[in-house]
């Protein structure tokens, strides 16, 4: 699987013959630099550039490209190379693009001899600089690494060169450039856009097109996201095309670069299409695309995917908005750290020399270190702001055009809901937000129907605002957020698809729970006690066994007739009062196997009070999904490592929404 890496992530690599991919909108110099343990460029013969593309180990492209392949063989390497900087730069002197904030993100990728990825690395956040570090492949302790730099300098090569302590930097720079020149007339250009019809973006069109055309790639769009995402990469290269093969030092020169497909440059002010992907005939107008007022250009509507559903299209849009938060906020958090860990090395460096310790020259190398870390956090921090008010725009564009399934509570969308007539892809259960960005709330979707119960923690917590709430509110808090999600459940499907069952052994919910009592939504009344436990955890057992053994034997036409095919909700209240050993065995499997024949569990219990059962209900705990009714900060992203803060969807104070959705759910309940 490809690593796709941020800036300062690293990646190990555990191939010495490689190739470096390099693709870029417009024609691009691509160089490769050899320096020590500390980074520094020895001397000229150090680097592999167009006027001197072969050096030990390295062979780069003679030419300015839009696409570049750079053969590295880390054994050939002399000893004392510690570290591989992969360069790129803007052509000088040309009538091509001065600065890469005015081109599409380069795209680097390392892969092996058979040409499969091994890491990526999309430069995002670049502006002023016409030269760049993009990636560095690095010797630890016997063991090479890739790593995600992205460094960028206004100056140039220059520039770049020079802050890697190379003496000759200028002279070296104008060759580069001079070699540049001489061969810009066999300049490889990018080819016009490839379309194709099977690809599904989020793209959103520029105003100039009107709603729902195909966009841009916006710049510092990230690059392409992981198998699991929504999206799926458009990996460089053109399908149906043989692709040309590395050369490495000691074999035959490549004597051009590759072309492949380029992506478009921006148009719009704000675009939120996602990079690489392309669409042809755009379907028409949405109904629920707001109209433009006069004289103002229509305003974009979320999600473009030729062929798909609005509601596909929406759903893919909010994923999108989620990876692209995760993303910008994983750069500029390595971004800060590469700052701190490139200012101690200085630091370092100036204390480790007894001549700069003392006097004005050591004090003037602490302030440069100093300064030039709050240079890189600004910028990062730059980036970083520019990212989150492209995504408060999409934000603003895609939630008043969520259906209900996806809507806040708060939503005008719920006054003219209806039920449906299908089962919608997925469920709000919440929002989420990161401390960089909290004016933005990411919708929490899960698809439907749930592959997994929900545990709705009602035990002693505080939210991340520091505000504490006692046990009694918690408890109360948690069984009204339970039942919002149930109201929630109840209205997307539709009528007589969806059934409630409710356990309150102590009856300490029955406040909580009068908009389900009252509309007549629940099957029955909340069951109470231990017989009344014991009754419903017995029919829902014994309807998993019955479907299970229809299902596997291959007979799930032969159910007894009248047998009630809807899916089931079973709500769960004080958890473990009222549950002796049986009760608890029935709940695991009701957890474990229900959600694959139709029951799903929602628990309202207090983790710390359930202790007591000791390992026994370690895997009913592992086997849910853990919401809070307050905001806190637990949910873990496995993908960028990410502690995302949820926020429960509740029904606004002294709002009748739930009570008027769920009157139209009964009558729709009693008409079919």
């Amino acid at each position: 699987m490809t690593a796709e890496l941020v800036r300062g992530q690293n990646h190990p690599l555990s191939q010495a013959r490689l190739e470096i991919r390099v693709s870029a909108g417009t024609p691009i110099v691509a160089a490769a630099a050899l320096s020590d343990e500390t980074g520094r460029i020895h001397g000229v013969e150090w680097v592999a550039h167009p006027g001197a593309p072969t050096q030990p180990g390295l062979e780069v492209s003679r030419q300015a490209a839009a696409d570049h392949r750079l053969a590295v063989d880390l054994d050939a390497l002399p000893e004392a190379v510690h570290r591989v900087g992969v360069l790129l730069a803007l052509p000088v002197g040309g009538a091509g693009p001065v600065r890469f904030g005015a081109v599409a993100a380069p795209f680097v990728a390392v892969t092996g001899l058979d040409g499969g990825e091994i890491a990526s690395y999309t430069l995002t956040g670049l502006d002023a600089e016409s030269a760049v570090v993009a990636l560095e492949l690095y010797r630890r302790q016997g063991a090479w690494k890739v790593r995600a730099v992205g460094q960028g300098y206004a100056g140039g090569l220059a520039e770049l060169l020079s802050d890697q302590g190379l003496p000759q930097a200028r002279q070296l720079a104008g060759s580069i450039d001079e070699a540049v020149a001489q061969a810009l007339a066999r300049s490889v250009q990018a080819p016009p856009p490839r379309t194709a019809d099977g690809d599904r973006s989020r793209q959103t069109a520029t105003p100039a097109l009107g709603p729902d055309q195909g966009g841009t790639v916006p710049q510092g769009a990230p690059g392409p996201v992981p198998p699991t995402s929504p999206y799926g990469g458009q990996p460089p290269g053109v399908p149906g095309q043989p692709t040309p093969q590395a050369t490495y030092p000691g074999t035959a020169p490549d004597p051009s670069a590759v072309t492949q497909p380029s992506v478009p440059t921006a148009g719009s002010p704000i675009d939120y299409s996602h990079p690489h992907r392309q669409n042809t005939a755009p379907p028409p107008p949405p109904p629920t695309a707001p109209p433009a007022a006069p004289g103002q250009p229509a305003q974009p509507v979320a999600g473009d995917a030729t062929g798909w559903s609005m509601e596909e299209r929406l759903y893919n849009q909010v994923w999108g908005m989620f990876e692209d938060l995760a993303r910008t906020t994983a750069a500029y958090r390595s971004a800060v750290d590469f700052a701190e860990s490139r200012m101690d090395k200085e630091l370092e460096q100036v204390l480790s020399d007894p001549r700069s310790r003392i006097g004005g020259q050591g004090d003037a190398a602490r302030e440069a270190a100093r300064a030039r870390h709050a240079q890189l956090v600004a910028q990062a921090r730059e980036a970083l702001d520019r990212d989150i008010a492209q995504l408060t725009a999409e934000a603003d564009v895609v939630e008043p055009a969520l259906p209900p399934a996806y809507a806040r509570w708060d939503n005008p969308v719920w006054h003219a809901y209806r039920p449906p007539m299908e089962i919608p892809m997925a469920l709000r259960l919440g929002d989420l937000h990161l401390p960089e960005a909290d004016r933005i709330r990411i919708p929490m979707l899960v698809r439907l129907p749930l592959e997994r119960g929900l545990w709705i923690d009602s035990g002693h917590s505080g939210s991340s605002d520091g505000s504490f709430t006692d046990s009694h509110a918690m408890g109360r808090l948690a069984m009204e957020t339970a039942v919002a999600h149930a109201a929630r459940l109840l209205a997307v499907y539709p009528a007589g698809e969806f059934t409630v069952h409710v356990i309150d052994p102590a009856g300490s919910g029955t406040q909580p729970l009068v908009p389900l009592v009252r509309s007549g939504v629940l099957a029955a009344p909340p069951a109470l006690g231990a017989a009344g436990v014991a009754d419903v955890l017995g029919r829902l057992t014994q309807r998993v066994d019955l479907v299970q053994m229809a299902v596997r034997g291959g007979a799930a036409d032969s159910l007894p007739p009248g047998f009630d095919t809807s899916q089931q909700l079973l709500i769960v209240n004080d958890f473990p009062h009222g549950f002796d050993d049986r009760a608890v065995n029935q709940l695991r499997y009701l957890a474990d196997e229900g959600p694959a024949f139709g029951v799903h569990l929602m628990m309202v219990a207090d983790r710390e009070e359930s202790s007591g059962y000791g390992p026994l209900l370690d895997p009913l705990w592992r086997s849910l999904l853990r919401l809070t009714p307050v905001s806190d900060d637990h949910l873990a992203d496995p993908w960028v490592g990410h502690a995302w803060t949820y926020e429960p969807s509740l029904v606004p104070p002294g709002s009748q929404v739930l009570q008027q959705v769920l009157a139209r759910v009964a009558a729709a309940r009693t008409k079919y």
